[in-house]
């Protein structure tokens, strides 16, 4: 049966599995040689090079998730785009980057990207108009992220897709945030997607790990690198991601279920200026969003008032916890000033809008109402 037709659950479960044939085991049997036979077999097999039996067949799911040709597993959502971007620039080559962006991304763009000698332009904002204004003759590479981290603003995919395609130039998204769950842009003409796959494809806030899903022919020139810079995934953590990656369909669709309803209340909260959502019918991209998304995402951020401290209010939560990372299925929250934005100055959070006010919440599976209640009680043991 061709994998297009299967269902997503069907595919999370059983797209991907290494078969037991001895025994017939019901999962993957996890194979943790770092040798393997060498003479007389068709693939010459080690972990730095991404294809151990559990690293080749975990691929096998993600490419089907993401509906691509073929993909890879990584050591870290950082190891997965850093591979990705030397994989496609080099020296005089120039890339352009949306400029509401994950830090961590940022920090790489400016820290490393200069000492190959390629150069690089944030757009001034996320429509197409700004990144049609920052391509150059010399462009190869077009990244984007959407929703982004942590505002939600949404870039329209198809558009840069065509962008991209009308000028030649290689395009690629962070789909972190959404999940193949809840879009797919390799539907809409992008090249290449990415995956922190510590966040949703893992799930339990145990597991560090990254994924680029694309044709094979680009997959070929990441692997290039990628076997070069050895970022590849040990085979037990593959193991246990792809465990993991069995219930990605039920853990964010209950994910997202619930962010939806966390937005509207906390949209209408006294104590909260703003929520960025893009299910929000308020949300400037809420249009957008919809005709690229089949679901909103498990993830939100909104603004506490002026007169309460965001520190003051993590540190009153009870259920919720403060956390660095995301997706699990417990509910986090974070400032994103401390934490996934600490590296920029004061001047760049200014100029993107993450305020000291702003709080990431990463919406879990925990009923509804318990979830408000910590909430209005955190609010309200910092008001006294």
């Amino acid at each position: 049966m061709s994998k297009k037709k299967l269902g997503l659950n069907t595919i999370c479960t059983h797209i991907g599995e290494v078969k037991d044939e001895q025994f017939k085991g019901a999962v993957s049997p996890m194979y943790l040689s770092s040798s393997y036979e060498f003479l007389d077999v068709d693939v010459k097999r080690y972990p730095r090079y991404f294809n151990t039996p559990n690293q080749e067949y975990l691929s096998k799911k993600i490419a089907a998730l993401e509906h691509t040709e073929s993909a890879m597993i990584f050591g870290s959502g950082m190891a997965a785009i850093s591979t990705m971007f030397l994989a496609f620039l080099q020296k005089g080559d120039h890339l352009v980057v949306q400029n509401t962006l994950y830090g961590g991304t940022v920090n790489f763009i400016k820290e490393e990207l200069p000492k190959y000698g390629i150069e690089y332009t944030f757009t001034n904002g996320y429509t197409i108009k700004d990144f049609e204004a920052a391509t150059q003759p010399n462009t190869k590479l077009i990244h984007i992220e959407t929703p982004s981290n942590p505002l939600m603003t949404i870039t329209n995919i198809e558009a840069i897709a065509k962008l991209g395609k009308s000028k030649k130039i290689i395009t690629s998204i962070d789909n972190t945030f959404a999940s193949p769950v809840n879009q797919n842009p390799i539907d809409f003409g992008i090249d290449m997607v990415m995956h922190s796959a510590t966040k949703y494809f893992g799930g339990h806030s145990d597991i560090c790990a990254g994924a680029v899903a694309s044709s094979e022919e680009h997959i070929q020139r990441i692997w290039n690198v990628g076997k070069n810079l050895g970022g590849s995934l040990s085979d037990m953590t593959v193991w246990m991601l792809e465990r993991s990656m069995k219930t990605l369909g039920l853990r964010v669709k209950a994910q997202t279920s619930n962010a939806m309803k966390m937005a509207k209340w906390l949209n209408k909260h006294p104590k909260v200026s703003k929520v960025y959502y893009p299910g929000l019918k308020s949300h400037p991209e809420y249009k957008l969003a919809k005709s690229q998304m089949s679901g909103f995402g498990a993830m939100l951020s909104f603004e506490l008032t002026d007169d309460l401290d965001s520190c003051q209010f993590q540190k009153q939560l009870k259920l919720i916890k403060s956390s660095m990372s995301l997706a699990g299925i417990e509910s986090t929250v974070i400032s994103p000033h401390l934490t996934s934005h600490a590296l920029l100055t004061q001047e760049e959070r200014d100029n993107i809008g993450i305020s000291d006010q702003l709080i990431r919440f990463s919406v879990g599976i925990e009923a509804i109402k318990d979830l408000k209640r910590d909430i209005d009680n955190a609010i309200k043991n910092i008001s006294n």
